[in-house]
């Protein structure tokens, strides 16, 4: 499929990232014990359009969104070898598009934006439970970096 619009997000895009967004978080709700009932979101769109510190793209086939995914500038830890990294987050493909390199096209984009920011560094981050993203992530490029972990099940003996 080479018939695919890669392209800065817009406005009058809002309702279909919208549910791009709930899709998101349908996946990774039995992966995450810890998120509250519904409804809830996990990101400000809108606000992440607006935004000079963040980039949303999103990919068109045959004029119907198919794809999104966003970078934003954050500020790293002080005991880091860098000031700010590009975090990705907000990546998500239509099941009927998964597997045809949606997910490269978004993160090539994302990484493009990023370099133009002056960043050298791009972090993202996955449920270690989500096999399918992880794969995606590492046939770009990404490479496992740290895992946290939970404790949740103890008494105060």
């Amino acid at each position: 499929m080479t018939d695919f619009i890669v392209r800065v997000a817009r406005p009058e895009d809002l309702k279909v990232l919208l549910a791009f967004e709930q899709g998101i978080i349908s996946a990774e709700r039995p992966m995450d014990p810890t998120l509250a009932e519904d409804p809830i979101s996990y990101y400000d769109i809108s606000e992440l359009i607006r935004s000079e510190e963040a980039e949303v793209i999103v990919v068109e086939y045959k004029t119907e969104i198919i794809a999104s995914g966003y970078a934003k500038i954050k500020k790293a830890l002080p005991y880091l070898n860098h000031e700010f990294y590009s975090y990705l987050g907000f990546m998500y493909t239509h099941p009927n598009f998964r597997g045809k390199g949606v997910n490269k096209l978004i993160v090539d984009k994302l990484r493009s934006w990023s370099v133009s920011k002056g960043l050298k560094e791009i972090r993202l981050t996955v449920y270690d439970d989500n096999n399918a993203a992880l794969k995606a992530y590492e046939k770009v490029g990404f490479k496992k970096h740290i895992i946290e972990m939970r404790l949740t099940d103890f008494d105060d003996n």
